[in-house]
């Protein structure tokens, strides 16, 4: 049995060896009929680029390669081509103005073929069931006007949060920021308010979405670069990827099915709550479209939880970095709403410098440094390169979000960038970055706006925040603030004095505790 199973392995590899050859083979026989490919860094024999990008803030590598091989360049890794842009204007001109060939995702055999995250929007390959994810996602989600349906669940959840860092200011931030987010979001998906503390549906969709994040990695997994792998039985030696695959798909689907059977249970009681699953399924619809519902509902919370946590804990350090920003829009909520009561929705889509510190907090700290991959649908040829079909393309949104002749001193937190006035126009509004480009813009891009702002106002209406920390008790400075790598980037673990600006602060939020 052993040398049997020995035997196998190296005839799957024999096997990988050379079919990775001819992909090899037939991609330079392509680019030289078609023309070479974006410049780049010249690659290792076979494995390419693989050993020269790090997996963690790659992006800042993409910008230091772009310094030598200009906004548009291209790797190989493994055989497989990857197009990386560097600049506003090659990703417009591609993206946008090309949508039609450049809106597929990569064919992920890992996060997608065994995991299941390409049946959730972000991962799924376009075609029709993409077409129909976005369908069903714009009904609820899909306007400014939309979304306000959902404001008072976003202003309940963000008073919540003020009551608990008044009764706890030393509590883990971050879990207190993901208990808010989460709440959010789960109301607005599926009617349903967690638990206060240690909620199991926050608890799964964390735990999934980490997992998500895992898996998708490009180049973590052989599996990605031999697809074939995938039919390797989870029992055999090596294949303990597998198994953790299968373990993940577990997870995945559990994200999925629990929380929308809980509504269809409640719908059948006669007792659920207004949600975008709630009235999806008001029509009765037929298995193939409750199917689709049932996946928009889970990209909805898994595509919106872990980033806007990573936006609003971005905000709050930056107004810990930056007191002198901090007292301007403190005086901004006070000339507009007083100090008798909370900031509201209606107020905050009145206040321009509350609403440019959004912008800049989007831009700062970009959420999704390398946006989520595009893939190509067909050949093209671009200022003279070849970029064949089945490319990844990667697009730098921090680059872009930090160049120089786009934004002034890029590096420090400027909410005034995106004002006009003396003579001078806004810089270029992130939201054009930030949230992808074209067909693959993000579906949650006005739910985002809306919490972000909120939690903005409403905390700096009643707090002070100071005195930021590093994980070390060591303070920081705009100069050492720090963000982490990875798929989403959040600021580095951090801690800051979180303070009641008066007494008539700390009795509103005492009110606003007693109500609820």
């Amino acid at each position: 049995m052993g040398v049997s199973v020995t035997t196998s392995l190296l005839t799957a590899w024999h096997a990988a060896a050379v079919i990775l050859f001819l992909l090899i083979i037939r991609g330079a026989i392509l680019r030289k009929r078609r023309g070479p490919m974006p410049p780049g860094p010249v690659g290792w024999p076979i494995i390419g680029n693989a050993l020269d990008i790090p997996l963690n803030h790659s992006w800042k590598t993409f910008a230091k390669w772009g310094e030598r091989w200009g906004n548009l360049m291209s790797v190989v890794l493994l055989g497989q081509p990857m197009v990386i842009i560097n600049s506003y204007k090659h990703a417009y001109e591609l993206l946008e103005k090309r949508s039609a060939i450049y809106s597929d995702r990569p064919h992920m055999v890992m996060a997608g073929d065994i995991v299941g995250w390409d049946q959730i929007l972000v991962l799924l390959r376009y075609g029709n069931q993409f077409r129909e994810y976005r369908r069903l996602m714009a009904r609820v989600l899909g306007s400014r006007k939309s979304v306000e349906e959902f404001v008072p669940i976003i202003e309940e959840q963000t008073g919540k949060l003020l009551a608990r860092l008044l009764r706890e200011p030393a509590s883990d931030l971050p879990s207190q920021i993901r208990k808010m987010t989460g709440s959010i979001v789960l109301m607005i998906s599926y009617g349903y308010e967690p638990q206060e503390n240690d909620d199991p549906l926050i608890r799964m969709a964390d735990e999934a979405t980490e997992q998500a994040a895992e898996v998708a990695q490009p180049g973590a997994f052989f599996v990605d670069v031999f697809p074939f792998l995938k039919y390797v039985p989870s029992w055999m030696p090596g294949a303990g990827w597998k198994r953790k695959g299968e373990r993940y798909r577990a997870n995945m689907d559990q994200m999925s099915a629990v929380p929308h059977q809980f509504v269809k249970d409640k719908m059948g009681a006669g007792t659920a709550l207004p949600s975008f699953t709630s009235t999806m399924l008001a029509g009765n619809p037929a298995p193939d479209e409750e199917y689709r519902i049932k996946m928009s509902a889970a990209s909805i919370y898994s595509g919106g939880a872990d980033t806007t946590v990573s936006a609003e804990l971005t905000f709050i350090l930056a107004m810990s970095l930056w007191p002198a920003v901090q007292k301007k829009a403190q005086e901004e909520l006070d000339a507009a709403v007083g100090h008798d009561r909370l900031p509201t929705y209606a107020d905050v889509v009145q206040l321009p410098y509350l609403n440019a510190i959004y912008l800049e907090t989007l831009r700062w700290n970009q959420v999704v440094p390398l946006g989520v991959p595009h893939a190509t649908l067909e050949d093209d040829v671009y200022e003279g390169y070849f970029i064949p079909k089945g490319s990844i393309v990667c697009i730098n949104q921090w680059n872009i979000l930090h160049d120089p002749e786009i934004y002034a001193d890029p590096f420090t937190f400027n909410p005034e960038r995106f004002l006009s006035g003396h003579g001078k126009e806004p810089e270029l509004d992130p939201r054009k970055v930030a949230f992808g480009f074209g067909r693959r813009i993000c579906p949650g891009i006005h739910l985002a706006e809306s919490s972000v702002l909120m939690v903005a106002a409403m905390l700096l209406s009643v707090f002070n925040i100071k005195n930021p920390l590093n994980e070390h008790g060591i303070p920081i400075t705009p100069q050492t603030a720090e963000h982490t790598g990875g798929t989403i980037s959040h600021p580095a673990p951090f801690t800051c004095t979180i303070e009641p600006r008066s007494d008539k602060a700390k009795a509103l939020i005492l009110a606003l505790q007693e109500r609820s």
